[in-house]
């Protein structure tokens, strides 16, 4: 076999919340931790230590449960600005040792190589000083697991390998007999439905998928995506497709005060202005609302209008108020709010009647700004746009979620 070379190196924090407080707080360490989005009876863990995690406790445990499972088990409650916070410490630590090329969430990065650290020796001992610089500059608490190959796919593949604390490699010369032991859903970008759809289709293995032909692939994943998946899968490094940004929202679920029509149209609202701070702050003008509320019995019901492109709060919170007029709603329990159709200042149109060029902001979307610019200097809700909910929960509008990390201003609008 000939010596493999590597383009990417994939770093993954392990249990990263849990981590975090085990390093902030050194009791916690070795300990059973959950993580919740509030401490109170009846929530659900939305992360644990890996202490935790060998004796089954996992995302979506009850804190009953967990207990029962565990009694030794400690809560904490999230804390997604500490996240953020040492999410730019972990990249700051990597990039003493090597630049990093991309970020995949809060707690994963690639590095991509080039030269002489290609080689497995040269690629598998930058991979020890990138660990090493992680431990000494974040933390001992903050264990990795680490990837090499020569697609990112095949890189964070590796990674997923031995965990925690893992470092491994993947190239062709080893597929698919490397990854026998994976189940098809073990391979990252492969979830639960996809891996029905796949064995429907006569793959129910790792070596069955290595050796799919790329026509098959783009039927089973209705498009292009499955043709670039398997392409990574081979090693080849498929650039990702570009992308805009045509849409932000945020959502929440509510919480017990909270669970009335009131209470879910306070709370609505107030991610509304939540996500209109962010258009402003991204120099985005939004042209459609859309609302979402599922109730307890499993219903939802969703309402969406458009209008001229604006970043304007005021405005936006009209539109709001008409659109919640007409949803009857019953026991809500979750809310959603969805600005679409932006457009940037290059793309923006002033509406005819508006008076004003476009591009250019009106004397209310400037008023906004400075009520914005108040709010980041003196404290989030220093000036409101009137009405607040009965009971705010932590993180309004500022949570981690998939694929997306909060900027540190989000924690202060």
């Amino acid at each position: 076999m000939t010596d493999p070379l590597f383009r990417y190196l994939y770093l993954d924090m392990n249990s990263y919340f849990a981590s975090v407080e085990q390093q902030e707080d050194a009791a916690l360490r070795g300990r059973p931790v959950g993580i919740v989005t509030v401490n109170r009876p009846g929530a659900a863990c939305i992360a644990a230590s890996f202490e935790a995690k060998r004796m089954g406790i996992g995302v979506g445990t009850r804190t009953q449960e967990a207990r029962a499972i565990c009694p030794d088990i400690v809560f904490r409650p999230a804390r997604h600005d500490l996240y953020v916070d040492y999410h730019h410490r972990i990249r700051a630590a990597v990039e003493r040792v090597h630049p990093v090329h991309g970020t995949h969430s809060v707690d994963e990065f690639s590095c991509r190589l080039g030269g002489r650290d290609r080689p497995l020796s040269a690629a598998m001992a930058l991979a020890g000083d990138v660990r090493a610089s992680v431990t000494e500059h974040v933390g001992v608490a903050m264990r990795c697991s680490i990837g090499l190959g020569p697609s990112r796919l095949l890189a964070k593949t590796a990674g997923e390998m031995h965990k925690p604390a893992g470092l491994d490699w993947l190239s062709p010369e080893v597929m698919p007999h490397k990854l026998a032991g994976f189940r098809l859903r073990d391979l990252p970008g492969i979830g639960r439905n996809m891996e029905r759809r796949l064995i429907e289709a006569g793959i129910r293995d790792v070596p069955g998928l290595w050796a799919m032909a790329p026509k098959h692939a783009r039927r089973v994943w209705n498009g292009v995506d499955g043709e670039r998946f398997l392409r990574a899968l081979h090693g080849e490094d498929i650039p990702d497709p570009s992308t805009s940004t045509h849409s932000l929202g945020h959502s929440q679920i509510l919480s017990g005060p909270n669970r009335c029509p009131d209470g879910a149209r306070l709370v609505a609202r107030r991610l509304l202005i939540k996500a209109a701070t962010r258009v402003r702050r991204g120099g985005f003008f939004a042209t459609d609302l859309s609302i979402g509320v599922k109730m307890r019995n499993g219903n939802r019901i969703s309402r969406s209008t458009g209008f001229a492109a604006t970043q304007d709060s005021f405005c936006l919170l009209e539109s709001f108020a008409a659109l919640w007029r007409t949803m009857p709603l019953r026991q809500p329990v979750h809310v959603s709010i969805m600005l679409g159709g932006l457009t940037d200042r290059a793309g923006h149109t002033a509406d005819l009647f508006e008076g004003r060029a476009s591009g250019t902001v009106s004397a209310r979307e400037a008023l906004c700004a400075r009520v914005d610019a108040l709010n980041q200097r003196y404290g989030q809700d220093t000036v409101i746009f009137g009405e607040r909910p009965r009971e705010i929960a932590p993180y309004t509008g500022a949570k981690i979620a998939f694929g997306r990390i909060p900027t540190i201003e989000e924690f202060r609008d």
